[in-house]
């Protein structure tokens, strides 16, 4: 089995932050340890993915908490991929 190249496995960590930051009944702050809990991922991955995110303008930064910016919130209301890849149909 192949292994998953280093671009892969960052836009899979960073989608699997979007999707739990989005998650409808639970927009609220998350801890870096929580979200890297809940994603599975190696913590030096997650805070990697949490720059890249914040840069890109979809999460905001507060300590050592993070939220899903209003424009993120909108596009995932409104059916956009709020981070490009494979659409699920």
């Amino acid at each position: 089995m192949q292994s998953e190249s280093v671009s892969q496995l960052e836009r899979r960590v960073e989608r699997s932050i979007m999707d739990l930051l989005l998650i409808d009944d639970r927009r609220t702050l998350w801890s870096d340890d929580e979200i890297a809990a809940e994603v599975m991922g190696e913590v030096l991955d997650v805070h990697d993915a949490l720059r890249r995110l914040a840069g890109g303008g979809l999460v905001h930064r507060l300590d050592r908490f993070v939220f899903a910016t209003r424009s993120a919130v909108r596009a995932a209301e409104v059916g956009l991929e709020t981070i490009p890849g494979e659409r699920e149909d």
